[in-house]
Parts: structure tokens; C-alpha cells; sequence
């Protein structure tokens, strides 16, 4: 649809890009419509790879949950599509770049971003902001000029990719409305699921190389495990979200691999970390997550907390098991470098403080905030 705008308002010569990220899309009939509705080239670039061991990666290591819930399936994807569009456009010898995204989402921050950043020369055109249609609006023109949509388009809006699916639409606007079931995809519903599936997921550094024993590539652990828990009935997330642009959304979403990888590094990580790194890095997951969300890809505080994770995560390899049956139970983990020690934490055979130690562990421990609660409520020491 935007083609044919595009070549009817600007007279534009309009190349078509497709980033494959995973999404489950036809291909060869979205290059059939582009072609359709007037595009005069269209360019496939497959960057599932690239999306998996860059953007995905980071996020496994960083624990990425935007107010703990959303794996940032969309706003990682986002980044990394710009710049092959970039590169198209470079490569074409275009003057301009146009996408699709509305002056309500989060996604026109995400693309402008980074096409601001790489690309400031190029003109950013923005149809569906220029001709001031909503999603019926873009509908019904289309109906008009013959310009063929999936149909599904009509009741979900969809937006997939290897790491997460996103489900829109205005019956579930409705934060108290329940989704249909015919909304999923990926999952199937947890009170039909019978059997539990038992997993061993290998991490090392800090991300999965092997399930039950059998290496894998990232893209082959996320597909995987995509399909296996989500038909065991995990995997779904429904939560309110602060969106960038100023107001709350009902978001929905499918991501059975993320949540459980997440899960599992989070879990492996508390068996390795001290105290203090294992806070620490909570407080560097969440400004990470929330600056990828908020389409700040290209703030320099990005890589520079990325270099830390990474580094963190130099520790975090092992063996973490779980269980998934509706929902997702951690059984067991390991790891040659946990700082866990059975004999430490034994309370029938294991090493115990005497009670003079105890007694001056607890004196020293507690000596700040009880010389404080004493003075403030007058307590004479005795």
C-alpha cells in the first residue's frame, strides 16, 4: 500500500527491502506484491543469524524483560533492520528511506533512531503519518486500489520474529478482556497440557550451546525450544505497558524460548555470583532493557554496559533443568564456577560458626542500624 502511495504522491522510483528476523512470512508472495503495487526491485536479506548472535544474544545475557514481562522480541529487531535498509539504500544509491510505522507506536522512535545515527543524509519518509490513516483507513485503500493484504490483518495485527510474537487488535484493547484463544500461535493453552517436558539447557558465557546434550546454534536453540515449550503450554505474556510515546497499551505476546532462556541464565547466574555482583547486575540488565526499548540503540551508554555483561558473563556457564508443564519450574542447576558450597550450607554434617563468632557476626551486622534506631527513640545502652 505505501508503494502505491509513495509512486503516486512523490513520483518516487520505490525499492522494496524484507529483513528476515525470523518472522513467519511468506517471502516469495510479499516480493509478489511488491512487485504488484509498483515497486521496481525488491531486495531479501536474511539476518536470522545476525539477529540471533548479536541483538538475541545481548538480551540472553542481560536478562531482558521490559517491566520484567516483555523479552523485547519487537524493539531489538527494530535496530538491526534500519541498518540493512541502510545498507540497500546505500548500495541502490537512494535519496530517501520510507517505513510504515504510526505516530502511536513505539517503532517510529526505534527506526528513526537509527537511521538518524547511520544514515543522517537520507530524507525519512513516513506515509502512514503523512496521510493520516489508521489501521481501517489502510484497509479500506487498499480495498480501493486492489493492493492485496493477508486477511489476517483484518481482526490481528501480527508482528513475529525468532524471539518473540506480538498480537494487536481491538478486541483485546479491552485490559480486562480476555484474548482468544484463536489469537495464539505459538502457544498452546496451559490447561490443556498433560504431560511435563523436562529440559537440561547448557549455557556457556553466559549463552545456550546445547538442549539435552545436543549442540545447536542460537537460531537452532530458539526455534527449538519455541516449538517444544510453547506446545507444552508456556510462553504467553498479557500485561499493561508504559510505551515510549506517553501512554499505557495492553500488550500480548508468545515467546516460549526467550522466557525460558531468560529464566534459566537468570537462575545460573544466582548460583555463580556473589551477592553483590548478582544486585548489581539486576540494576545494568534493567537500564540496558529499558534503553533498547526505548529506541536508544545508539546511546553510547549501550555498548558501554554491554561491555560489562559481557565480561559478567564470562562466569556464567553451566547446566540449568527445567521443567515445563502450563508453566516453567527451575529443578536443578550447575556450574564449575558456582559459589555454592555443600558443605558450607549442610546443617547436619557441615561447617557451623562457634557461638562466639555467631554472637560477634550478629554484634557488627546489626551495630549501624541498631546505634541508629537507639538514638532516634532515646534507648540507653546497657
Amino acid at each position: 500500500m505505501a508503494i502505491h502511495w509513495l509512486r503516486n504522491k512523490f513520483n518516487a522510483e520505490v525499492i522494496t527491502v524484507t529483513v528476515d528476523v525470523g518472522q513467519d512470512d511468506d517471502f516469495e508472495e510479499i516480493e509478489r506484491r511488491a512487485y504488484v503495487t509498483g515497486a521496481s526491485k525488491h531486495v531479501y536479506v536474511d539476518a536470522k543469524s545476525e539477529f540471533a548472535n548479536g541483538p538475541v544474544a545481548m538480551a540472553i545475557m542481560a536478562n531482558a524483560l521490559y517491566e520484567d514481562k516483555y523479552p523485547l522480541g519487537t524493539a531489538l529487531a527494530r535496530p538491526l533492520i534500519a541498518e540493512k535498509v541502510i545498507e540497500v539504500a546505500r548500495r541502490e544509491g537512494c535519496d530517501a528511506v520510507a517505513h510504515g510505522s504510526t505516530s502511536k507506536g513505539n517503532d517510529q522512535v526505534r527506526f528513526n533512531e537509527t537511521l538518524m545515527a547511520l544514515a543522517p543524509d537520507l530524507v525519512i519518509i513516513e506515509p502512514a503519518k503523512i496521510w493520516g490513516m489508521d489501521r481501517a483507513s489502510e484497509i479500506d485503500y487498499a480495498k480501493k486500489h486492489g493492493i492485496p493484504i493477508p486477511s489476517i490483518h483484518s481482526r490481528f495485527s501480527i508482528d513475529d520474529n525468532l524471539w518473540s510474537r506480538s498480537i494487536e487488535g481491538r478486541e483485546i484493547d479491552d485490559p480486562l478482556a480476555e484474548v482468544p484463544e484463536d489469537a495464539f500461535k505459538w502457544t498452546v493453552s496451559p490447561e490443556s497440557v498433560r504431560e511435563p517436558l523436562i529440559l537440561d539447557i547448557e549455557f556457556r558465557e553466559g549463552l545456550p550451546v546445547a538442549i539435552n546434550g545436543e549442540k545447536m546454534d542460537l537460531v537452532g536453540i530458539i526455534t527449538t525450544l519455541n516449538r517444544v515449550v510453547g506446545a507444552h503450554g508456556f510462553g504467553r505474556v498479557d500485561h499493561v505497558e508504559n510505551r515510549v510515546v506517553g501512554f499505557k497499551s495492553r500488550e500480548v505476546y508468545e515467546a516460549p524460548a526467550a522466557l525460558t532462556l531468560i529464566e534459566a541464565h537468570r537462575d545460573l547466574e544466582k548460583l555463580v555470583y556473589t551477592p553483590l555482583e548478582y544486585r548489581f547486575k539486576r540494576v545494568v540488565d534493567q537500564t540496558w532493557t529499558d534503553l533498547v526499548y526505548q529506541g536508544l540503540w545508539h546511546e553510547p551508554l549501550r555498548e558501554e554496559l554491554e561491555s560489562l555483561v559481557r565480561a559478567m558473563n564470562r562466569w556464567v556457564s553451566g547446566k540449568v533443568r527445567v521443567k515445563v508443564l502450563g508453566g516453567l519450574a527451575i529443578l536443578g542447576r550447575e556450574s564449575p564456577y558456582a559459589s555454592y558450597s555443600k558443605e558450607l550450607v549442610d546443617y547436619v554434617g557441615g561447617w557451623y560458626p562457634s557461638e562466639e563468632e555467631a554472637r560477634g557476626f550478629i554484634k557488627m551486622h546489626t551495630m549501624h542500624s541498631l546505634t541508629a534506631f537507639r538514638a532516634r527513640r532515646k534507648v540507653v545502652t546497657p
